[in-house]
């Protein structure tokens, strides 16, 4: 009996208005309410012995385990993980706290070869990895339905549409780093992986209905196998706002003030945005402040902000100020690949022609298909082959180039027709 049928069989306990038991939705076709873990919420795991157990439950478990963690964005200094929820058929739930256990890798080891089920898996493999936790073979829920065409692919859209429960929504945003977790945080985190077994297999089922199983499956291996992204360069130039900033003395504050808000927050241990937020720093590279006075008046500065605090960011000002011509950014991020296509029609019109012909045969066919475009191929891949296409425009050239780009076969199968006939267009 899945977790999904054994829930229903509970109805008292679980849901409100009771339910079928071979059924999640009501009679009146409404969602139930998912309230209560099946075997309760479970005890926090912080200790090295009680993590021991923990290991050894989970490795005696069978089947594909759930997984997923909590940070705290918005609130604490880079995206570590706060909380790790785990569900495996024998083993049951586990919440397990990284600050008290940061390394799990153990616990990794222990399901070395099982199938990690997570939604939207990229955004937890970096700070699950830092804690020692990766898996060798995934499926991820949220782009499973993608690939199904599901209109909505948020965790609790895809419970309510394909398994008819409804999950509690309103702790996602909070501050996990607190200590100890309230009771009603701890629940939410225990029904996130509750039914995501049950929801693996539907979706598994309906992409096989489709046809599209291979295709997840590829996708999916290719998440499990990359790499850790790189550092990004110039981060600074990600700032909000930063579209304002023309001159390159004014970026050169974005800069300085943007450097010593993130040494200031890491030091913390708290968001940047809680430091200085971003529309203040555009503020002070637009106006230039000669000194405290003049910086105090601008907005994001005010009278709340203390003296030393002013001073340290009318200093990194200054610095920007005395920089020499040549120390200052370059206008525009250094990228490597394609200009962007608003600048084709000018610079290659050519390119601008392949560019327009590809678009528009990727939108009929992900229609076709009933996928997002962006999942039948990337917009960049196909940016980067309209604008250096192959020396041989053939099936076979446009294929090879498309692997190049890290296309996977599935993709390459279905869009290599239609971008070979998009590179013959002319202006």
């Amino acid at each position: 009996m899945t977790d999904a049928q054994e829930t229903a069989a509970v109805p008292d306990l679980l849901t409100t208005g009771g339910g079928p038991p071979d059924d999640a939705v009501s009679d009146e076709g409404a969602p139930i309410p998912l309230l209560e873990p099946r075997e309760g919420i479970p005890p926090v795991v912080s200790t090295p012995e009680a993590l021991a157990s923990v290991v050894a439950a989970f490795a005696a478990g069978t089947g594909p385990v759930a997984v997923d963690a909590e940070r705290a964005s918005g609130y604490r200094y880079g995206q570590r993980a706060y909380l790790v929820q785990l569900r495996r058929q024998g083993a049951g739930t586990a919440l397990v706290d990284p600050v008290g256990c940061p390394d799990l890798s153990a616990l990794g080891d222990a399901l070395t070869g099982t199938e990690w089920i997570l939604h939207a898996a990229t955004q937890d493999l970096p700070c699950l990895r830092e804690i020692g936790m990766l898996p060798s073979r995934l499926f991820d829920t949220e782009l499973a339905g993608r690939l199904a065409g599901f209109p909505r692919v948020g965790l609790g859209a895809m419970v309510e549409s394909v398994l008819g429960y409804a999950l509690e929504k309103g702790h996602s945003a909070v501050d996990w780093s607190t200590r100890p977790l309230p009771e009603p945080w701890l629940r939410y985190a225990a029904l996130d992986v509750e039914l995501l077994v049950d929801l693996r297999d539907a979706l598994e089922k309906e992409l096989d209905r489709q046809g599209k199983l291979e295709w997840a499956r590829q996708e999916f291996d290719a998440i499990a196998s990359a790499p850790p992204a790189p550092p990004r360069k110039d981060p600074w130039r990600r700032t909000s706002g930063m579209h304002k900033v023309r001159r390159r003395r004014q970026m050169a504050v974005v800069r300085e003030l943007w450097t010593a808000r993130d040494k200031v927050a890491q030091r913390r241990d708290v968001s940047p945005g809680k430091v200085l937020g971003d529309a203040a720093i555009i503020e002070a590279a637009l106006a230039l402040p000669l000194n405290v006075h003049a910086l105090t008046a601008l907005p994001g500065f005010g009278h709340r902000m203390g003296r030393r605090q002013l001073e340290q960011w009318q200093a990194a000002v200054d610095r920007a100020r005395a920089l020499s011509e040549a120390a200052l950014p370059q206008p525009g991020q250094q990228v490597t690949g394609p200009p962007p296509p608003r600048s084709w029609a000018d610079k290659d019109p050519a390119a601008a022609a392949r560019l327009s012909a590809a678009r528009a045969g990727v939108s009929t066919l992900a229609e076709q298909l009933n996928l997002p475009q962006e999942n039948l191929i990337t917009p960049d891949t196909v940016r980067r082959l309209c604008w250096e296409p192959p020396a041989e425009p053939t099936p076979e050239g446009v294929a090879s180039a498309l692997a190049a780009l890290g296309a996977r076969p599935w993709q390459v199968e279905q869009v290599t027709p239609l971008l070979t006939r998009a590179l013959q267009a002319t202006p």
